[in-house]
């Protein structure tokens, strides 16, 4: 008989071992060693047992032990000395608190967080983000507020069929045996949140409290008895159910995520955030739910809009279309109008948020991106790349505007050191650089680790790889139908000594899992190098209802199952954060060849960088950035190639040339028993370059630095003297945009060129603007000048703001300025208005731009 429910039954501690509650429910533990063994400590062998899961351990472990441990003075002083060092760390001030004027607290929302393997609350490099975004905040000092879900069969677990099949399994979580406390109220009843629904129904979510170090996680769990049986289903898995279920998650993460926020801040007495960071747009509708409490304050929804947009940052993350979330229009507006429409927020409004760009997009969807960044002043990709890939993506929300003008940045992607590191990595930091552990400081002093050291922690690192690919390997075979007494070949599985490639991420097909299998023939001669080995390992999870990706595991798993190669290459299912950090730990190689340019960032060889791996990767995301030729390898791309199946066959044959002909023939390369001399050099280079640019504490800075103190101010500037700002802004808004289309350049001219313009001089330019209604102060007339392209159209311009001169009573006003020429060869020009307020973010805010309506022929670079 199976049981209906269940739930885990806590210990209760003796009084002496009450610190280690505290110790257990601040995931602070998740990336600091010394936490981990004195958990070790606490009984080793259950501790192997449960995985290394804090709050099981407390729960498998004997009360006698407990007891034995309640009167061992040195585990004591050891419990004692851990609890004050968290205490310590909790409180003392950081890098943030050195700041002045930074906001006082920020929201960040996502609908997943890769803290853990213990908190099963991700699926990919999405939540593993956020994970990291939340433990540099929390050493940095930042003082976030992070806002999920909780979701009670977390993504899946990943087992195969005997085929080779990825099989999904749904294991029920009880919040009981994670590490959460649920929020309550002072008379001790849980805190819970409400939304309405269409039809007289109620959407319900306790509130359950993940610490992650000096960060508070706030996890809504709609499974509550208050809930008709679909609404307690709405938090039951990760990117699972329909569209009517993903909007009802999606509300449920942004609007009762706002109203969580408000809660925890009364209960605790936590500060309320001055902005808002929306996580990609599975959150989105934490700005509908900000604009309704602010037009329940006597504000119109316009004034509340702009109040709104000054504090909030929206980051996107995925550079195809296909990877945003798009509703049904019909089924948002029944969501938010009709019997469950908000009084002061109009269902047009939201869906005019919501609505694509008339010229490219579906009028019948609601795009929560789009939605997104009409709600955020403030937008950025994360990576170099993905910022220009996103400007492109979205130009059509400016139009009129330059592409490099959309008002879209970016912030590369960072990761968390402590928690990907391998320990003996971070231990020989430590000991020799200890200024770059403390401080993320002085980089270059890496030169100084002997190549003897380097080796042998590689070494350590690869064979804890094996032995764990091997036990991994074995319990897959068995969940396969295999008996133990067919499996004696995996003893033999993998190397310790042999070039070791790893490849583990999502399976969407842009990702190409296969790309390696395109010439098998060539790969099993790689493998199976008798001078030259080569060792693979593979993981990665397909989207349950992604059939394709699917089969791209089922083609590995195929191709690893055969005896001639199969103690070279092996496919580990369940890819999870644990399986993660042995990966990027102990492989030599970090293998990725997405197809250009659809990986937005990509943060995983990153961590193997951290760890002594060097990349081999397609020139996409961060690695577009920051390859400099000597820090691992870039797969060349066969851009320009329409037919994919020719570009795949390019790109694989690249990629066997250089895995055959410059890394492996590098890494063996040796003289005797010594360590590889020229890897080595690209281990340190790879160290000393990258090093300081991919950690997470430098992301954080970035994002206080660039976006979260702006957007404060912005906020700040906006609320001041009961939103008075807001409300002007508002107001200019809606009068510029309506006196808009009476703005027209009526006149250009230019002197001063002579007959053979020469670099070094510049051009008076004279420009004669019909402001309509508008007066000067309402506007910007800016000189647009540089290279040009054969059809006249400029390439990455330059600008110059021209000076009023003179207005008239006709509304004309004249503007003059000078144009440097500074550059040679084909030069143009040309003149451009655009609205103008202090409290704009970009010149393309408000989407309005006036051209000249009929250029003049040129000749010899002079407008007539």
């Amino acid at each position: 008989m199976r049981a209906i429910r269940r739930f885990t039954v806590r210990t209760v501690l003796p009084e002496p071992l009450a610190p280690l509650s505290e110790l257990v429910l601040n995931l602070r533990w998740s990336w600091h060693p010394e936490t981990l063994d004195l958990f070790e400590e606490v009984d080793p062998e259950v501790w192997a047992r449960v995985g290394h899961d804090p709050v099981a351990l407390l729960g498998a472990v004997e009360p006698a032990r407990l007891e034995e441990l309640s009167r061992d003075r040195r585990f004591l002083r050891r419990l004692a000395d851990a609890a004050d060092d968290l205490r310590d760390y909790m409180s003392a001030p950081r890098w943030y608190q050195t700041l002045d004027d930074g906001p006082r607290a920020i929201a960040y929302f996502s609908p997943e967080y890769g803290i853990t393997s213990a908190l099963p609350q991700y699926s990919g490099g999405l939540g593993i983000l956020a994970g990291d975004h939340l433990k540099a905040a929390s050493d940095l000092g930042v003082p976030i507020l992070a806002v999920g879900l909780l979701y009670r069969h977390g993504y899946f677990t990943q087992s195969l069929s005997p085929e080779g099949w990825q099989l999904e399994h749904y294991p029920s979580l009880d919040p009981g045996g994670l590490p959460l406390t649920q929020l309550r109220e002072e008379d001790g009843s849980a805190a819970r949140v409400r939304i309405s629904l269409p039809e007289g129904r109620t959407l319900t979510a306790q509130i359950w409290v993940a610490q992650v170090g000096r960060v508070p996680l706030l996890l809504l769990d709609s499974a509550v008895a208050d809930n008709d049986a679909a609404a307690r289903d709405v938090t039951d898995r990760l990117y699972g159910g329909g569209t009517h279920h993903r909007l009802l998650q999606e509300m449920l993460l942004g609007i009762g995520g706002v109203r969580a926020i408000r809660t925890y801040c009364r209960i605790t007495g936590h500060a309320e955030p001055e902005v808002f960071h929306t996580n990609e747009g599975h959150a989105g509708f934490l700005g509908l739910e900000r604009i309704r409490e602010l037009t329940e304050s006597r504000m119109t929804f316009d004034e509340a809009l702009e109040a709104v947009r000054a504090g909030t940052v929206f980051t996107t993350h995925t550079p195809v279309p296909a990877g945003i979330d798009r509703f049904p229009r019909d089924l948002v507006e029944k969501h938010f109008g009709g019997d469950n429409s908000w009084p002061t927020v109009p269902v047009d409004r939201i869906l005019e948020l919501g609505a694509e760009p008339a010229e490219e997009g579906d009028r019948d969807v609601f795009n929560m991106a789009v939605m997104g960044m009409r709600l955020a002043q403030r937008v950025n990709g994360v990576s170099e790349l993905h910022g220009e890939v996103s400007r492109e993506m979205f130009a059509g929300l400016w139009p009129g505007f330059d592409v490099h003008e959309v008002p879209i940045g970016f912030i590369t992607n960072g990761v968390h050191a402590p928690t990907w590191v391998g320990r003996e990595v971070m231990e020989l930091a430590g000991r020799e650089l200890p200024s770059v552990v403390s401080r993320g400081q002085g980089w270059d002093a890496v030169d100084r680790l002997s190549d003897s050291d380097i080796w042998e922690i590689r070494g350590r690192l690869r064979e804890r790889l094996v032995l764990a690919a091997r036990d991994r390997l074995r319990a897959s075979w068995r969940a396969r139908g295999a008996s133990p007494t067919e499996l004696g070949w995996i003893d033999q599985v993998l190397d310790p000594g042999v070039l070791t490639i790893g490849f583990a991420r999502r399976v969407p097909s842009y990702k190409r899992l296969t790309l390696m299998l395109r010439d098998p023939e060539r790969l099993r001669e790689l493998l199976l190098d008798e001078a030259k080995p080569v060792q693979i390992v593979i993981a990665g999870k397909a989207h349950p209802a992604d059939e394709g990706g699917k089969k791209l595991i089922q083609q590995i798993v195929k191709f690893a199952d055969d005896p001639a190669v199969r103690h070279r290459i092996v496919f580990l299912p369940d890819y999870d954060m644990a399986l993660g950090q042995l990966l990027v730990q102990g492989c030599d190689v970090w293998m990725n060849n997405p197809l250009r340019p659809l990986e937005a960032c990509g943060t995983s060889g990153m961590k193997a960088a951290l760890n002594g791996g060097l990349n081999l990767s397609i020139r996409d995301g961060w690695w577009d950035e920051w390859y400099d030729g000597n820090n691992g390898w870039a797969i060349p791309t066969a851009d320009g190639v329409t037919d994919p199946e020719r570009r795949d066959e390019l790109e694989a044959a690249a990629l066997y040339d250089l895995i055959e002909r410059e890394v492996s023939d590098r890494f063996y390369d040796r003289d005797g028993d010594g360590p590889p001399r020229r890897w080595l050099e690209m281990v340190k280079h790879t160290l000393r370059s990258l090093g300081p640019k991919v950690l997470a504490g430098r992301m954080l800075r970035d994002y206080v630095v660039d976006l979260y103190a702006p957007a404060a101010a912005s906020a700040r500037a906006l609320s001041a003297d009961a939103f008075e700002p807001a409300r002007a802004f508002a107001a200019w808004k809606l009068r510029v945009s309506r006196a808009w289309p009476g703005v027209r350049v009526e006149h250009v001219e230019t002197s001063g060129l002579g007959e053979t313009p020469q670099l070094g001089s510049s051009l008076l330019m004279e420009a004669t603007v019909n402001l309509g209604d508008l007066s000067p102060d309402d506007v910007a007339v800016e000189a647009v000048f540089g290279r040009v392209s054969a059809q006249d159209e400029l390439i990455d311009p330059s600008y110059s703001a021209l000076k009023l001169e003179s207005a008239g009573d006709d509304a004309r006003a004249h503007y003059s300025g000078t144009v440097p020429l500074d550059r040679t060869g084909s030069f143009g020009y040309s003149v451009r208005v655009v609205p103008a307020h202090p409290l704009m973010a970009s010149p393309a805010e408000l989407g309005l731009i006036t051209l000249p309506e009929e250029p003049a022929g040129m000749t010899n670079g002079t407008l007539r």
